[in-house]
């Protein structure tokens, strides 16, 4: 494996992509890299070409980039990659980790974001502003009370206790619902919240039933036909997770039938890959007191600029330092810099023996340990180190010959 000896972090050239942020633009020319912002989502075979041409030690990306396999084995000279946004499953993670490329993403910069539209789509729902809307515009004057309610006094059933869901529950709350959540992990309520003694518990009780859980075998159509059927009879669907959560067929055939009495959706199982398309289509469409969005859950001026700044200052934190608090690529690792030392950073293989070599490496060098944290997972270790001498480059540069690196790093 070469060894990168990129000293300078100030020398990288830097790719984003999908409309990131300007702050993050900012934030990192403003740590002396060159950056290069698009607008589009790019395909393999192109980012490949790209990466490579220009020598992109930093990519940055949104939703709708596919980061493969294949680009990552494809492009050794790629130092992290930086997602843009709260999932990761356009990332072969695994694959990043064994190329030595340190991935990160902000999974809370647009909590607030999501919880709002969530609630807002409660309401809208509750009085089928969707169709009232839509009728006005056509010219016509419907005012109606039937199907209409108050959400006080309402029962939202939460699936996914996570921060997003947290904050939904704290937001009802304040609107007088009674909140009932369900979650595979113990969580702790917060206010008058309730934990659900399981999914069919939560399902009889609620309402408003609202998602927010990632996208996982356990997850892929969580809510079908099966589920929505023990749903109160009129009671209303929210989706602002992962597309594949809902069976959209079976959600339109409870919509037909009765069985719900509306429904919001913002993510879909097949999304088109423009932010700008007319050839959106869905068994949902047309279908009353539905409300589509164009997964919008979190776009908002705030939560994207929250994001910029996130994601940017993991990845100049990573160049800089070597921190990889956050990292969903590697092991968890942090070590605050003294003045005066020479650092480097180390990926390699976890297999026994690995850490004895790189120290005798060192000690060759001439060079004394003053400070060494190292972190592990099932298939790489990470290791920031400090010591007295200015040989980092040198010692990056031995280490590339051990059968066992996959990136050294020198940080001065």
């Amino acid at each position: 494996m070469e060894p990168d000896t990129t000293g300078d972090p100030a020398a990288l050239r830097i790719l984003l992509l999908e409309n990131i942020h300007a702050v993050a633009r900012h934030a990192l020319e403003g740590q002396g890299h060159a950056v290069t912002a698009l607008g589009t989502s790019l395909k393999e075979a192109e980012l490949i070409d790209r990466i490579n041409g220009e020598g992109i030690s930093v990519l940055g990306i949104r939703s709708r980039t596919q980061v493969t396999a294949r680009v990552f084995e494809a492009c050794p000279g790629l130092v992290t990659l930086g997602a843009f946004c709260i999932g990761t499953n356009q990332i072969d993670l695994d694959a990043a980790g064994a190329a030595g490329v340190a991935v990160f993403n902000a999974p809370f910069s647009n909590t607030r974001s999501v919880a709002e539209l969530i609630i807002g789509e409660i309401i809208m729902l509750s009085r089928q502003l969707g169709d009232r809307t839509r009728e006005m515009h056509q010219g016509q004057w419907r005012k109606v009370a039937a199907g209409s309610n108050e959400v006080r006094g309402k029962t939202l059933g939460i699936v996914g206790y996570g921060h997003i869901g947290r904050q939904v529950g704290v937001l009802a709350e304040m609107m007088g619902m009674r909140v009932v959540f369900h979650d595979i992990v113990q969580r702790l309520p917060m206010g008058n919240n309730r934990a659900a003694d399981s999914l069919d518990e939560l399902l009889l009780e609620a309402d408003f039933l609202t998602l927010h859980v990632p996208e996982t075998p356990l997850t892929h159509r969580m809510i079908g036909e099966a589920q929505l059927g023990r749903m109160k009879r009129g009671a209303r669907l929210i989706n602002a997770s992962r597309g594949t959560v809902v069976d959209i067929p079976a959600l339109a055939e409870a919509l037909r039938s009765g069985r719900l009495a509306g429904a919001a959706v913002d993510v879909f199982p097949v999304e088109p890959e423009a932010n700008s398309s007319d050839d959106f289509q869905s068994e949902l469409c047309g279908l009353p007191n539905v409300v589509l969005t164009p997964h919008i859950g979190g776009s908002t001026s705030e939560a994207q600029e929250n994001i910029g700044r996130e994601v940017a200052g993991a990845i100049a934190r990573y160049l800089t330092a070597g921190t990889t608090a956050g990292c969903v690529s590697f092991p968890d690792v942090d070590l605050p810099r003294m003045p005066g030392t020479h650092r480097l950073v180390h990926v390699h293989r976890n297999v026994p023996g690995v850490l004895g070599e790189v120290n005798r490496i060192i000690a060759q060098h001439q060079a004394n340990i003053l400070a060494q944290v190292l972190g592990t997972n099932a298939r790489i270790g990470y290791v920031i180190i400090d010591f007295d001498a200015p040989v980092a480059e040198a010692i990056c540069a031995d280490l590339g010959g051990l059968a066992t690196t996959i990136r050294a790093r020198a940080l001065a």
